[in-house]
């Protein structure tokens, strides 16, 4: 992944730092073979870091990035309000969109570590 976390580090806004995680995990998942159909996408019930396409499936993956392991892993905080919220909002764009194939939901941590991220994705991380 050549987006390393320099935008991430402390004393940048809340907004910047995500801002620059997720741009990140979107290059790190093209670098996969994960197509990216859309990121942020908002409805009043939640938010969906990143859409994309892994094959004939739909990916709805949560992105969660950390400075360090100080707080536990960036995957342990995707607690069950967050997937709920992450699910009605995944119900809302399958609506709007009529997607019918199958879809699942993914869960993308990132540690800085120096001037790179340690990443690790885990497909289908939880039910809908």
């Amino acid at each position: 992944m050549s987006r390393g976390p320099e935008g991430f580090r402390a004393g940048a806004s809340t907004h910047a730092r995500g801002a620059a995680a997720e741009d990140a995990a979107a290059e790190w998942l093209e670098e996969r073979g994960f197509e990216i159909l859309e990121r942020n996408v908002r409805y009043d019930v939640g938010e969906i870091d990143v859409v994309a396409r892994e094959g004939e499936t739909l990916c709805f993956i949560e992105v969660k990035a950390r400075l360090d392991g100080t707080y536990g892993s960036p995957l342990e905080a995707v607690t069950r309000h967050r997937q709920r919220r992450l699910l009605r909002a995944a119900s809302l764009y399958l609506v709007d969109r009529s997607w019918p194939g199958p879809c699942r939901f993914d869960v993308l941590g990132m540690v800085a570590e120096g001037e790179a991220w340690r990443v690790e994705l885990v497909r289908d991380a939880f039910q809908g």
